[in-house]
Formats: C-alpha cells, structure tokens, sequence
C-alpha cells in the first residue's frame, strides 16, 4: 500500500523517454515544448536537443503516460515520429 495516497500502487517509478521530434527549429520551439511538457504532473525533468531533433523526458509513470507526453508534443505544434 502506498504510504502517499493509500492506493495500492507504488508512487515514483521513474522512466525516461527518448522522443524523435519533428518541427522544432528554434531556441522558440525548445522553450514551447519544456514548458508545455514541464506542466504535466508527474513530468521531473524535459531535455529538448534541437539539433537532435529528440526530447527526452523523465516522468513517474503512474501520474502520467508516454502517449500523454506524445501528445503534449503534438498540441504544442509539432510532430512525434518516433
């Protein structure tokens, strides 16, 4: 039992992602996607490499999901291919 919240799952597994990201092109679009992806909760840290074109992303995995990351990536404008 969580000594948290009381649920029966266990807070803080983190894991980190490393996303292909297509779109960014600027310091502009490094900032867009650390600031919308830093707002998610259970997001601990967003290392966005422009001239990679990656975003990678620690996060706790059961306050949020890979795919809600992608998707973050994608309302802010850009495009996840991988």
């Amino acid at each position: 039992m969580c000594e948290t919240c009381g649920c029966g799952s266990h807070h803080g597994e983190t894991r980190e992602v490393t996303l292909r990201v297509e779109g960014m092109s600027c310091q502009h679009c490094v900032q867009s996607i650390q600031k919308s992806v830093s707002a998610l909760p259970g997001v601990n840290y967003v290392v966005v490499n422009l001239e990679g074109g990656s975003v990678k992303v620690g996060f706790d995995a059961h306050a949020v999901s890979t795919e809600v990351i992608q998707r973050k990536i994608e309302e802010a404008g850009y495009r996840v291919v991988a």
